[in-house]
């Protein structure tokens, strides 16, 4: 089996506290966020894509006046033999006092405007530019 490169990122109560997370500042949450990958390019493509959901799911949450109290982020995928993107998957995970219908709402609008998501499924060129010396 391939290898899927995954990742998670959480915040809040779903924060891991896992040694070899990375933590950073978070502008929704006090704790910041914890973020379990390796540093290789192919996890930090997942990290954009995890992080923006994370991100995007406090912002809707607020919007639609819903009280989250974590969120955790896994996704991943894999690449074919000339490193090329077979495609990314990710998973949600909500711990809120919201009911079931309320969170499958949000993670659908979610899903429509998160926007690292939404910028690899349209594609976009990716250029080397000369840098000054």
């Amino acid at each position: 089996m391939a290898e899927t490169y995954g990742v998670v990122v959480g915040a809040g109560s779903l924060r891991s506290s896992s040694d070899g997370a990375w933590r950073l500042p978070h502008r929704w949450t006090d704790e910041g966020v914890a973020v379990e990958a390796a540093f290789t390019g192919a996890h930090l493509l997942h990290v954009a894509a995890a992080g923006c959901v994370l991100n995007d799911v406090y912002r809707e949450a607020a919007g639609l006046g819903i009280t989250l109290q974590g969120v955790r982020v896994t996704a991943g995928g894999g690449f074919d033999g000339e490193w090329v993107s077979t495609g990314i998957t990710y998973a949600v995970e909500v711990d809120t006092q919201a009911s079931p219908d309320e969170v499958a709402r949000l993670v659908a609008v979610v899903d429509e405007v998160a926007e690292i998501p939404r910028a690899i499924r349209a594609g976009a060129p990716v250029q080397r530019v000369s840098t000054a010396g």
